[in-house]
């Protein structure tokens, strides 16, 4: 019984060591964390303002308007240039945390944290697509309406024709993200078979006896002009044949009805009568 208290101080000792080791090890790393989470946030507020700054100067509101995506977001805090600029913030921020936690050696955090930075190139291309295929549906659209706009089906025609660009650039952003692949790939596939199978069987189909008829009416038209042009070749061939012979040519005739001819010393011969 008198070993019991020297083995309890002993095992205390070692378990104070051992505590103020795994101490030592950690402040060290939880300063690095520290430091590398405010200068890496400096750095990403920085970009952003940068980011911002030229992506107003080349323009991109002016295409958010012409897209539609500026009226959309009209009751929203952020315009387009200022999500794109947030997207871009948020994911430098990732990256300076994937570097922070990095200090702490291969972790859990990490790794999920490196996930998502390496999706985030395809998420802002993604909605690049969408915003590109909204201006192009847009454009359409107004081009639609304003070739169709007196007939009455012109407004439906321009919407579902606007309805189906957006859907194909949102399939395909979709599928840029990686989002639900086994379903907008099958998806936009059978979409482009179903529309390129209702251009040839109906337009394609439709315009069979129509074509036709054009095409015979350029052949009937093409072979009068050969036709035309091979008998004026000939008759000039003719007219030039007499007057290298010295002979006048068979239909000159002097007004009046009376023939006209020139004579060896190249004076005009006109009959008395």
């Amino acid at each position: 019984m008198s070993q019991s208290p020297l083995a309890l101080s002993v095992d205390f000792g070692q378990g104070l060591t051992e505590a103020w080791s795994a101490v030592a090890r950690f402040v060290p790393k939880l300063i690095a964390f520290l430091v590398i989470l405010v200068i890496g946030w400096f750095i990403a507020k920085l970009i952003a303002r940068v980011v911002d700054k030229v992506l107003r100067k080349i323009g991109t509101e002016r295409l958010a308007e012409r897209s539609g995506v500026a009226a959309t977001l009209s009751g929203s805090k952020y315009d387009a240039t200022g999500i794109i600029t947030k997207i871009i913030y948020y994911g430098l921020l990732l990256i300076v945390l994937q570097l922070a936690f990095g200090a702490f050696g291969p972790n859990p955090i990490s790794r999920m944290i490196e996930a998502v930075v390496a999706w985030l190139p395809r998420a802002i291309i993604a909605l690049v697509i969408v915003v590109v295929a909204m201006a192009i549906a847009r454009a359409v659209r107004d081009i639609v309406m304003g070739a169709l706009g007196g007939q009455s089906y012109g407004k439906v025609l321009a919407t579902v024709a606007w309805a189906f660009i957006v859907a194909l650039g949102v399939i395909a952003a979709l599928g840029q993200a990686g989002i639900a692949t086994a379903i907008t790939g099958p998806l936009l596939t059978a979409v482009l078979a179903t529309v390129a199978g209702i251009l040839i069987v109906g337009v394609g189909g439709g315009l069979i006896n129509p074509m036709r008829e054009r095409w015979d009416r350029w052949l009937s038209r093409a072979e009068q002009e050969s036709t035309r042009a091979r008998d004026s070749i000939s008759a000039y061939q003719r007219g030039r044949a007499d007057a290298q012979a010295g002979r006048p040519a068979p239909d000159t005739r002097a007004p009046g009805g009376r023939e006209s001819g020139r004579g060896p010393e190249g004076r005009e011969n006109i009959d008395p009568m």
